[in-house]
């Protein structure tokens, strides 16, 4: 049995964008979340119904199946998180001793041995520690380490790449949250219905319900006289003290079933002076970042949210990945594969050398130029100078440029004509002469003004009538006339 939040190296560094996801039942929820500047954006959603059980069908079909409804959604992202059906885990609780920190782990890890009824080798097991009475208490949670394999297949079998498998109703009522005190959490599933008590920054109870919800005519049924049945066998195993404390109840899940469940709850069990409160949207402080304030309320988002704004994971399911070099350094630990990698190893110290005194020579190189740059700078200014002053370094005859750029802005029918020009300051140009039509002039000084170099034309005077108007333009070339 493996305590996957203690291995060292587990954490990875965490994308701006994830996919979580939440499988329940035949259900699939999955959400795509990205964090950017403080806040979290619901960037897409998919909810789809498998044909094909991700347990005991193919994982290849399943896989494919869950790509296909990924595609359909217009979902590529590949980095993932999972929520993994309630149903699937087994818990058990113990009392820790006064005991030194560091041989808390150990104490955990023989009390799981001994109280989940199967060989420890094949769970994943995490734990959720709490007190109660000044004493430390641990509810440990483990999963089939069978079920984790074959969801991983799945996963890269849909070509995606899990980052953290966790449970759903975790994320939406965080046991380690002060608002989460003391509170027994319901989430309305597919199948079932998901449990969990929470106290002293823990978790004091977790269950699955089952054969509280069924799938009759294609609509889910909740029987809630059952729900009640067992939320109330739940809290009379709690101790005296604890059960006292217990005065809320949240309902998560589809609003029509969480009302029917809250209208039993308050009528069942009215003389425990409990609170019900059915979960119609998040808080606005919800995961310490903004958020859609539209998001629907749901494991997936929940668990997203939370994990792109940084709070660790309470219970982590998801296998550790093993480094490449110490899958080699197993396979090819001794004999000849020894003797070879350390020919390799001698070899790659040889490249190394070479690399380094190629660094050195480039350093060496580096320094002389920067002896020389300032030199050169000077040297770039001067001759930056000699251009600027040189009489004959202007590459354009502003004056032929400018009764060019008149002579191609004028029609060439002879409906607008110049008579006089004079050019002030190799800028203003007084233009005079005589046009057809009032239309023929507006046209020629719209040409004008689309021309580059030109900052501005006026038509300073107008006399006679078509067809011979006489003008007066004040044109005024303030910009580079290269580019005509």
């Amino acid at each position: 049995m493996i305590d996957l939040t203690k291995l060292p190296g587990f954490k990875r560094q965490r994308p701006s964008t994830v996919l979580s996801l939440s499988f329940d039942g035949g259900q699939l929820e999955g959400v795509v979340l990205r964090r950017t500047n403080g806040s979290v954006q619901l960037l897409q959603t998919v909810s789809a119904t498998l044909s094909l059980d991700p347990l005991t069908a193919d994982p290849e079909l399943v896989g494919r199946e869950i790509r296909n409804h990924l595609d359909v959604a217009g979902i590529r992202e590949r980095d993932c998180l999972v929520c993994v059906p309630l149903k699937w885990m087994m818990t058990t609780q113990t009392e820790i001793p006064e005991l030194a920190e560091p041989d808390v782990p150990g104490f955990l890890q023989l009390e799981a041995e001994r109280g989940f009824h199967s060989d420890a080798d094949s769970l994943y097991f995490g734990t959720s520690r709490y007190s109660m009475g000044g004493r430390q208490y641990a509810t440990l949670i483990g999963i089939p380490r069978n079920n984790v394999v074959v969801l991983e297949k799945v996963l890269r079998a849909a070509k995606l790449k899990p980052l953290s498998f966790s449970l759903g109703v975790t994320a939406l009522q965080p046991p380690m949250a002060e608002k989460s005190n003391n509170v027994l959490a319901l989430l309305i599933g597919e199948s079932n219905v998901g449990l969990q008590l929470t106290s002293g920054g823990g978790i004091v109870a977790l269950r699955a319900l089952e054969g509280t919800v069924e799938i009759a005519g294609g609509r889910r049924v909740l029987h809630a006289d059952a729900v009640v049945r067992e939320g109330r066998i739940t809290l009379g195993q709690l101790p005296a003290e604890l059960r006292d404390k217990v005065r809320k109840v949240r309902i998560f899940g589809p609003r029509d079933l969480a009302q029917q469940l809250a209208d039993e709850l308050e009528l069942r069990l009215e003389q425990m002076g409990l609170n019900i409160e059915v979960v119609k949207g998040y808080a606005p402080d919800a995961f310490g970042v903004h958020f859609p304030p539209e998001a629907a309320v749901s494991p997936a988002f929940s668990f997203g949210a939370q994990y792109l704004e940084g709070s660790g994971t309470l219970v982590e399911f998801l296998p550790p990945r093993v480094p490449a070099w110490q899958q080699y350094a197993e396979k090819y630990g001794s004999g000849k594969a020894r003797k070879a990698l350390l020919a390799a190893a001698a070899a790659l110290v040889v490249l190394l050398g070479l690399f380094l005194f190629q660094e050195v020579q480039l350093v060496h190189w580096q320094s002389r130029w920067n002896q020389m740059s300032g030199e050169v700078t000077e040297l770039k200014a001067i001759e930056a100078k000699i251009q600027q002053y040189r009489p004959w370094s202007d590459e354009q005859i502003r004056g032929l440029s400018i009764l060019k750029l008149l002579a191609q802005a004028f029609p060439q029918d002879g409906s607008v004509t110049a008579k006089t020009l004079e050019i002030r300051d190799l800028s203003n140009v007084i233009c005079s002469g005589s046009a057809h039509s009032m239309q023929a002039l507006v046209n020629t000084q719209g040409q004008l003004e689309r021309k580059p170099g030109i900052s501005g034309v006026k038509i300073t005077r107008i006399v006679g009538h078509a067809p011979s108007l006489q003008f007066t333009l004040d044109i005024q070339c303030n910009g580079d006339l290269r580019a005509n």
